[in-house]
């Protein structure tokens, strides 16, 4: 599977895991993900840290990956796949993750790898104490599953007799563990006899539904979107273009360019950028610039991340917007510079030539053209409604709004494009890297 529908499908298909009582593991797109950690199984897991991407593709992608055996990969392969699975038990619900382990059990799948995750999602979790108290019976057939029944139980009993560290514990169940100090006090938890028969039922503890580590940052939308809070960017664009201190907004805008762009390692390609500049993306009113501001930051944005960017502006251009919008005549402008990639940016009023765009699209294959064209939509809010405003629906689109959204946006538009491919696992690369240090950092509280 290529890369942007495999995107697409984690940010889209949020069906859960079920695992009924005596039945077979319910996993509606199983043959989908097997396919793309197949096609290579580094790439496939770090897109499961893609921004957007939903709790249970996230949780489908860690079933796969510790499902699946490692021979045959190098070590550093093997390093970063066990960052990543490390990462994701702490990243998804923990509820989430116990259903991915008892898939595991399940399925009798137990490699190492798989072993090693499992001991340190059960024995290290920061709320493994709560976890085990809400779910023991759960994660006791895990930690069975992982070390094997026999070997278990006589970890178990060593440890119950005084055992904090013979041989015979660190060969079976420390060597797994990046923190083992904490291990004996919860495997004697594990095995905690159950209530007398008879007793009076307490009150069960509540499973902590909050992940210990942030993935994504979450986003309070405003209870009312105006042109002006909508991102420093754009909000800086505004003031300008409704005649600001010039001197005083440039050096601001400079400042919030230089920030915005750090997030993104450089993409060593070309785009050409369709720029809607017409009458349409002024607006009016309350909502004067609002929509053309965000698709200025966007540009802005991808002239400081991309080596080269070449813009072609239809209608008037981003001070002086005006006439209609006539996209088809600028997606084959764009395609004349020779790009990686053609992104076309506009609020979808198509009103020179009604459906042109499409039919464009539609001949360029039958031409030889094979650059790819997305089409990233200027909205307002997240609420625009978008009926009338989809010049053409075969092409690839996502919406955006928010200063925010370009982080979603920028792998969302790339990973489209081979030039793109490098740049994605290059950014999901350092996501991973600043999300294990994380985990690491809560490991280490553990162990002090």
């Amino acid at each position: 599977m290529d890369t942007p529908t495999l995107l697409t499908h984690l940010q889209t298909h949020d069906t859960a895991l079920t695992l009924p009582r005596g039945g077979t593991l319910r996993w509606d797109d199983a043959d989908l993900h097997r396919a793309a950690h197949a096609a290579g199984p580094e790439h496939y897991a770090l897109l499961a840290l893609a921004p957007g991407a939903l709790p249970w593709q996230r949780a489908r992608v860690l079933l796969q990956t510790l499902a699946a055996s490692q021979a045959g990969l190098d070590d550093p392969t093997r390093g970063t796949l066990a960052r990543l699975a490390r990462v994701l038990t702490l990243a998804l619900p923990p509820a989430h993750v116990i259903t991915v382990l008892l898939a595991l059990r399940r399925l009798r799948a137990n490699h190492k790898h798989t072993t090693r995750t499992v001991l340190r999602f059960v024995l290290e979790h920061p709320d493994a104490d709560a976890l085990i108290a809400a779910r023991r019976p759960a994660l006791l057939d895990c930690f069975e599953h992982a070390l094997g029944k026999t070997a278990a139980r006589g970890c178990a009993r060593r440890i119950d007799d005084g055992d904090t560290g013979s041989d015979y514990l660190r060969r079976r169940l420390l060597r797994f563990l990046a923190a083992p100090a904490a291990a004996p006090a919860r495997v004697q938890a594990l095995y905690a006899p159950a209530p007398a028969a008879g007793a009076a039922p307490g009150a069960a503890p509540a499973l902590p539904d909050r992940p210990a580590l942030a993935l994504d940052t979450a986003r309070e939308h405003p209870a009312t979107v105006t042109a002006t809070n909508r991102g420093d960017i754009a909000a800086t664009l505004v003031h300008l273009y409704r005649g600001g201190p010039a001197a005083d907004l440039h050096a601001a805008l400079g400042r919030q360019l230089d920030a915005a762009a750090r997030a993104f390692p450089r993409f060593a390609g070309t785009v050409a950028l369709v720029l809607d500049a017409s009458a349409s993306m002024r607006g009016y009113g309350e909502r004067e610039w609002a929509v053309l501001s965000q698709a200025a930051a966007l540009r802005m944005l991808l002239s400081q991340v991309c080596d080269r960017l070449e813009v072609v502006e239809v209608g008037g251009d981003e001070r002086a917007p005006r006439g209609a919008t006539d996209l088809a005549a600028g997606v084959l402008d764009a395609l004349g510079t020779g790009p990686d990639l053609v992104a076309v940016v506009s609020d979808g009023y198509e009103n020179r030539f009604p459906g042109d765009l499409a039919r464009v699209t539609a001949t360029l294959p039958r031409a030889g053209v094979t650059t790819p064209v997305v089409f990233c939509h200027a909205l307002f809010s997240a609420a625009d409604d978008l009926a009338l405003r989809r010049p053409d629906p075969s092409l690839p689109q996502r919406g955006f709004w928010h200063q925010d959204d370009f982080t979603a946006l920028l792998p969302w538009m790339f990973a489209h494009c081979d030039a793109g491919s490098p740049w994605l696992d290059t950014a999901l690369h350092a996501r991973l890297d600043v999300l294990d240090r994380r985990a690491a950092d809560l490991t280490t509280a553990i162990a002090a």
